[in-house]
């Protein structure tokens, strides 16, 4: 990821939208989170908090009035930059991403992948630096929530906090999970695991949990996993070989789930013989 050190993001601040008569009444001015073009477009906080697994608390006239501006992305582009500094969260309002690390090779290490309601970019609050970059993997949009706004963002909307607070934990328990991928030995298993995995996040946004597209590559898939690319393509053929799966390219369709649960438990694999994982090939 050449260069990201040098990128410059835009200033982020919050303005008020102007008062106006209208039939002779006064419209007060709403807050908005504002970045300058070509982001000019805003959802509602209220949208925001619902999105993150939580009910906008009635009343609070500010939760429906605050609007948030909205990051576009096209697939391929990138939302943060890894070393940049920490001007603003994301939460992902549609599409995906995924987020990765360049090595002193020049090797990009995929690290996780996300969805609708996830928050990006949120450890930079530790340091008020990137570690990582997310990159789309669709075109996507992206709410933005600029770090010197947090605190007024939290007076105007009593339950932005509890809903953020609730992301991150998801998203802590999620990184549970994928460690728990990494503990198989052998590659069918980390794959068959990732399958599983994958297909609970898929339910867990009110998606189909059989019938899944992947929308990342074989190659990201085996930078995440730790291995070669061309095992990843060995390990889905031996997965759907077993009966467990229906592959078509990017889409996969669960045949037999217990069977699948029953490889991804298995630290060997299928063949009943461990074998190492191997070095993800540069792409």
């Amino acid at each position: 990821m050449q260069g990201a050190r040098k990128h410059q993001e835009m200033p982020v601040s919050v303005v008020h939208a102007s008062s106006a008569s209208l039939s002779g009444s006064t419209v007060h001015p709403s807050p908005v989170v504002h970045l300058p073009a070509p982001d000019a477009a805003a959802g509602a906080v209220a949208d925001l908090v619902r999105l993150m697994g939580m009910a906008p608390r009635e009343g609070a006239d500010a939760v429906q009035a605050t609007r948030l501006p909205l990051r576009r992305l096209h697939e391929g582009s990138t939302l943060v930059f890894e070393g940049g500094r920490a001007r603003a969260l994301y939460v992902l309002r549609c599409g995906s991403t995924k987020t990765v690390k360049t090595q002193e090779d020049g090797y990009e290490q995929v690290l996780g992948f996300q969805h609708a309601g996830d928050v990006l970019g949120y450890e930079a609050l530790y340091g008020g630096v990137h570690d990582a970059g997310v990159v789309a993997l669709e075109d996507s949009t992206a709410y933005v929530l600029a770090v010197d706004d947090l605190p007024q963002l939290r007076r105007l909307c009593p339950g932005f906090t509890d809903a953020l607070e609730r992301a991150l934990t998801r998203q802590l328990h999620d990184a549970g999970a994928v460690a728990g991928l990494m503990s198989a030995v052998a590659s069918e298993a980390r794959l068959a695991r990732f399958v599983l995995w994958w297909s609970d996040r898929m339910a867990g946004i009110g998606r189909s949990p059989r019938r899944l597209h992947l929308r990342m590559g074989r190659r990201d898939i085996a930078s995440f996993l730790g291995v070669a690319h061309a095992t990843v393509s060995r390990s889905f053929t031996a997965l759907a070989e077993a009966g467990c799966l229906q592959v078509d390219n990017r889409d996969l369709e669960i045949l037999d789930v217990e069977t699948l649960r029953a490889l991804a438990r298995s630290t060997r694999g299928a063949s009943g013989e461990a074998t190492g994982p191997q070095h993800a090939a540069a792409p």
